[in-house]
């Protein structure tokens, strides 16, 4: 049944790319909040199409650390479920994305027109340089930037391996750094097609206040980030029926 469900899913994922790329093409002309809000609404119907199809629920906590305005956010990445569903509830999400994915059909055009935050990885410091130019201008612009500190999918268990980038975001910017936990690889794994019953949890924590050293900055960034992550990995399963809400939105519930 898992294996049904996942492929049911699949498919679902990549139909709902066909009709959003073809169907709502024009935005891409359009002005960028209708980009956006094309974005915004892809998200939605892809965790609606997870939660009655392959029986994943996705549930955000931590809400009255989300923050609304300008900012810095770092999140623990297990899947690629992190890069969709932070646009459900983020108002101006941008995140920082790997320069290979601009030419793909939808993801890559929407990706380009809304002004994400693309990085040619292969180009070292040159690459921080750009990613850091780029993040000033979101910034400025009152955008909640996600930056992924591993820079790639972990699968769930693997040692952290923390990148510098964060780093330079939270100096140059000197901006505080809101932290985003999840449990999303036991549900949606980082790699395959199977996705797992259950519920996805991302949790808003209390940012960390700018003006921390490098070191220190890095050091509770890790603690806390892996600490919250960890909590909701080792959380015993909540069965669907258990959760409150249900019958309301799927996706902010």
């Amino acid at each position: 049944m898992t294996t049904f469900r996942s492929l049911a899913f699949v498919a679902w994922l990549y139909l709902s790319l066909a009709l959003f790329a073809g169907g709502l093409s024009p935005a891409l002309l359009m002005p960028y909040p209708q980009a956006m809000w094309v974005i915004r609404n892809w998200s939605r119907f892809v965790l609606f199409g997870l939660r009655w199809i392959a029986g994943v629920k996705v549930e955000f906590r931590g809400m009255e650390h989300m923050p609304v305005g300008a900012a810095l956010i770092a999140g623990k990445h297990l899947s690629m479920l992190d890069v969709i569903a932070p646009f459900a509830v983020l108002p101006d999400n941008c995140f920082i994305m790997k320069k290979e994915l601009a030419p793909l059909p939808f993801f890559g055009w929407f990706a380009v027109k809304t002004k994400m935050i693309a990085v040619d990885r292969s180009a070292h410091a040159k690459a921080l340089k750009d990613m850091v130019k780029q993040a000033r201008l979101r910034f400025a612009e009152g955008r909640q930037m996600l930056i992924f500190p591993e820079g790639t999918r972990a699968k769930v268990g693997a040692p952290p391996d923390y990148k510098p980038g964060i780093a330079a975001l939270y100096r140059d910017l000197d901006a505080d750094c809101t932290l985003m936990g999840t449990n999303s690889g036991v549900h949606w794994p980082a790699h395959g097609f199977r996705r797992y019953p259950g519920t996805v949890v991302y949790e808003f924590l209390p940012a960390i206040p700018a003006g921390l050293k490098r070191a220190e900055f890095m050091e509770v960034l890790e603690a806390r980030l892996e600490g919250a992550s960890g909590a909701l990995l080792r959380a015993p399963p909540v069965p669907l029926s258990a959760l409150p809400g249900e019958g309301r939105d799927p996706v902010l519930s």
